[in-house]
């Protein structure tokens, strides 16, 4: 897949579809792969643009809502999906700034050469958000591209959306989560050094990197993790801010592999959310910490052997 960014000009006419695209669940999939068939139909190439960061991260950081996918994460599930470019906008005053007529005729026409453009219903750009499908449409024919709506994807009734993956992960319903995603959540990132506490309580840890402070879900989990060896490995893992051990509320992800003693410094991994087993505590010493660490051992390796995760 081709990866471009700001002003990179597009070499091929495209088909193009616009968004966040958080968490590639389930309807952005619809999206995508009615893209592609709209890009193969049409002799063009198949270009999702997004942008770096959100821009409600841009307006109100504090306020917006967590991210389910790092923007490799994203780049790397939009070409599995079989993207041929992704073009990443880097969301400035400047870009927020630019008025809807001038938002397509510079970047959707003449940056992105877009000449079918597969959007939501409810799909709205420029400044202020003013720009809607209407508008979009009747620019169509002075900048040379048709629109196609794609409605929008229900599932038990209920719309498909980041905000609903959010909410299954936030009250630990990894099967509701799964349901929407059409995969188990999951989480990349190198292994980095930490304080090596778990190695001097018996647990050795992977501290695995995030991208962002505010994962969508908190707690010990029975996990799946690829990257380490030719197949996926059995573990459990702690994602949160470790109240019995400091008080800096910073998130860290610590996986701990069953059955294995290899140096993971480095690597790049990708760690499944498989099954809750608690959420986070704060203990009293570093003993008591130690016997539910086995607890949580065993409750992982009980759920993966009878659900047959691994």
């Amino acid at each position: 897949m081709l990866l471009t960014h700001g002003a990179s000009a597009a070499p091929l006419p495209t088909a193009l579809t616009v968004g966040n695209f958080d968490g590639i669940h389930r309807g952005h999939q619809a999206m995508l792969q009615r893209l592609l068939a709209g890009a193969r139909s049409r002799g063009l190439q198949a270009c999702v643009l997004t942008f770096e960061p959100h821009p409600r991260e841009f307006f109100a950081p504090r306020a917006a809502p967590t991210r389910l996918t790092s923007l490799r994460e994203k780049v790397e599930l939009l070409a599995a999906h079989g993207v041929e470019r992704t073009h990443v906008q880097r969301f400035d005053r400047a870009f927020a700034s630019l008025a809807p007529d001038a938002f397509v005729e510079q970047v959707l026409a003449k940056r992105l050469k877009a000449r079918w453009l597969l959007i939501g219903e409810d799909f709205r750009f420029g400044a202020k958000r003013a720009g809607d499908v209407p508008l979009l449409k009747s620019l169509g024919s002075r900048c040379g591209y048709e629109v196609e709506i794609l409605p929008a994807v229900a599932q038990a009734g209920v719309r498909v959306s980041s905000s609903a993956v959010r909410a299954a992960l936030a009250r630990g319903d990894l099967d509701a989560a799964e349901s929407l995603l059409g995969r188990a959540y999951s989480i990349s990132g190198r292994v980095v050094h930490g304080r090596k506490l778990g190695r001097e309580l018996g647990y050795a840890t992977a501290n695995v990197q995030l991208k962002h402070n505010r994962p969508p879900l908190s707690g010990i989990y029975a996990v799946r993790v690829h990257g380490v060896g030719a197949g996926p490995r059995a573990g459990v893992a702690s994602l949160g801010v470790r109240p019995t051990i400091t008080a800096s509320g910073r998130s860290v992800l610590e996986v701990h592999l069953f059955d294995f003693s290899a140096d993971l410094y480095g690597a790049h991994m990708r760690v499944e959310f498989l099954h809750k087993i608690r959420d986070e505590e704060k203990y009293s010493d570093l003993d008591a910490l130690k016997a539910q660490i086995g607890r949580d051992c065993d409750a992982a390796r009980t759920y993966l052997l009878e659900s047959r995760n691994v």
